[in-house]
């Protein structure tokens, strides 16, 4: 049971967590074992209430494919207990990424005093910039 809040969990039948061998250059130890765990999380198929599959499924991301499903390769660590908690972990990271709410920006103007201020800026600069021309004798 990977727990995301109080009132929200995802089952461990929903998940599916297959060890794979890691990528890259390693030695005897990397060649001959699978420590990298390959995630995949089906959202549509998901007990996730579904404000949650809403929002994961709008969300533009890289490890969401067009069929709603999320992959997640971990291969950082040389453990597979280490890679199998990484991948959840970012699991979990995608999903309350996907639950926080933006602040609706509210349009306001400037202060008559912040529009003061302003233009005798703009009038103070003009006046040392007038001051830098050639001197007439």
């Amino acid at each position: 049971m990977l727990e995301l809040s109080r009132n929200v969990a995802i089952p461990d039948n929903e998940l599916e967590l297959t060890a794979i061998r890691a990528q890259g250059a390693g030695g005897q130890h990397v060649n001959k074992t699978s420590t990298a765990i390959h995630l995949r999380f089906d959202i549509r198929a998901s007990s996730l209430p579904e404000y949650y599959k809403e929002r994961l499924l709008a969300l533009n991301h890289h490890l969401i494919t067009a069929d709603g499903v999320v992959i997640i390769k971990a291969q950082e660590y040389r453990s597979q207990e280490l890679n199998r908690e990484a991948a959840l972990a970012r699991l979990v990271a995608l999903i309350q990424q996907a639950m926080v709410v933006e602040k609706t920006r509210k349009a306001t103007k400037p202060t008559k005093g912040a529009k003061l201020r302003r233009l005798e800026g703009k009038t103070r600069k003009g006046a040392t910039k007038a001051l830098r021309g050639k001197v007439r004798t």
